[in-house]
């Protein structure tokens, strides 16, 4: 009877230290969970600072060619026939 007695003691020592490595695990878990959601959102920060950062080097761009630079004048061109072309229609939509 005490063998057996040893084995039951043995799996309740081995079941609690189960026990305690699935509450430790859930806790890294829970952690990693947090740490995640935290990187995702400091990567959508990024992000948009990274978008805004483009379009003001591309306003840059077309400020500097105005201004008179050789650089970026074809893209400038572009950029304001585009914007004449967008004026027009809102005119003609206007004028219907």
């Amino acid at each position: 009877m005490s063998v057996i007695a040893e084995i039951i003691d043995t799996l309740e020592n081995k079941v609690e230290k189960l026990f305690s490595k699935l509450k430790g695990l859930e806790k890294i878990n829970q952690d990693l969970k947090i740490e995640l959601t935290k990187s995702a959102a400091t990567i959508q920060t990024q992000y948009q600072e990274i978008e805004a950062l483009k379009t003001q080097c591309e306003t840059l761009k077309i400020a500097n060619t105005l201004l008179g630079s050789d650089d970026n004048k074809r893209d400038t061109k572009l950029k304001i026939n585009s914007l004449i072309r967008e004026i027009d229609y809102c005119i003609a939509q206007l004028s219907d």
